[in-house]
């Protein structure tokens, strides 16, 4: 799974080095002001990256543009940390934590926009549907070294490996990304009960 595109002007053809920078920059400054006050303008999103309020408007004809393509970006880059830890290769337990790692910096890092992704647009749930299979292929590789049990449910585990995700990030000013994933994994391995409920 490769998804991590360098951002296009308007979904078109790649843009130059010079292009790229600047719209990244307001992409970065479009997520730290949004996560602040979700209703901030144009015109304060273009102050924050350093550039005039034309350049922003140059390339994003609408606010709404902007935002569509801060989440579209911020999937990839979800994508891309989910690819980083080698999911199909490496060890299934050092997958799973570097799995939970990197997704944890990209919820955190990029809450706002994260959260404006919607599965309505195809390329979004493209990615999505991408990361789902991922993610499912990595724990029957877990269940298949004994990192999970044998029996179990491989499409609800994920979804309650994606609730504890959702959780943690929550708590991100509590514990770093490395403590969180520990949290999550440890979680998700073991769960809340005693090695031996039946006994007690």
């Amino acid at each position: 799974m490769k998804t991590e595109r360098r951002p296009k002007a308007g979904g078109g053809r790649p843009l130059r080095a010079d292009a790229e920078r600047t719209m990244t920059a307001i992409l970065e400054a479009a997520e730290r002001t949004l996560s602040r006050d979700p209703a901030a303008t144009m015109e304060q999103i273009a102050e924050a990256a350093g550039v005039a309020r034309t350049t922003v408007h140059r390339r994003f004809a609408t606010r709404e543009a902007l935002v569509d393509a801060l989440a579209e970006w911020a999937t990839r880059r979800f994508a891309a940390a989910v690819d980083a830890a080698r999911p199909d290769t490496a060890p299934p337990l050092v997958a799973l934590y570097q799995t939970t790692a990197n997704v944890l910096d990209v919820k955190v890092g990029w809450g706002f926009a994260m959260s404006q992704a919607s599965s309505v647009d195809p390329e979004v749930a493209r990615i999505h549907a991408e990361v789902r299979e991922t993610c499912e292929r990595l724990f029957r590789r877990a269940r298949d070294a004994g990192v999970l049990r044998a029996d179990v449910d491989i499409p609800w585990t994920r979804r309650v490996y994606y609730a504890l995700i959702h959780q943690a990030a929550q708590r991100r000013e509590e514990l770093d990304t490395g403590a969180l994933a520990t949290l999550v994994v440890d979680t998700l391995l073991r769960g809340a009960g005693t090695p031996q409920p039946d006994r007690l």
